[in-house]
């Protein structure tokens, strides 16, 4: 089954600490479980768009102002929710404070019943 694992931090990495935390995590991306993965620029450099369709309104900055925000996605696939957890577990101790969400990947296709 895929997990998403949806990295929340609350403040940006200065390069020593991204130096540290890229060195231990590239070990854990290249295992054949990861199916995808992507950082994120920070909230600051979103764009938002809500509204009603006929008339979308376009914000500057993140859908929910908090101190946290989301800085990366990993895709895994692996055999349950306790694998899922095994491997958050491994990658939060690379970098205590960080909050890694896990949830499930819907795996039906949009209108593909």
């Amino acid at each position: 089954m895929q997990y998403a694992l949806l990295i929340h931090r609350t403040t940006e990495a200065t390069p020593e600490e991204r130096r540290e935390v890229e060195a231990g995590v590239a070990p854990v991306l290249g295992r054949p479980y990861v199916r995808s993965w992507t950082r994120l620029h920070p909230p600051e450099t979103a764009t938002t768009v809500h509204g009603p369709r006929e008339a979308p309104l376009l914000t500057d900055g993140p859908f929910i102002d908090t101190k946290e925000y989301l800085a990366g996605i990993i895709v895994i696939e692996v055999a349950d929710l306790d694998a899922a957890l095994a491997v958050a577990t491994e990658l939060q101790a690379l970098r205590p404070g960080l909050a890694i969400e896990v949830r499930p990947v819907r795996e039906e296709v949009p209108g593909g019943g």
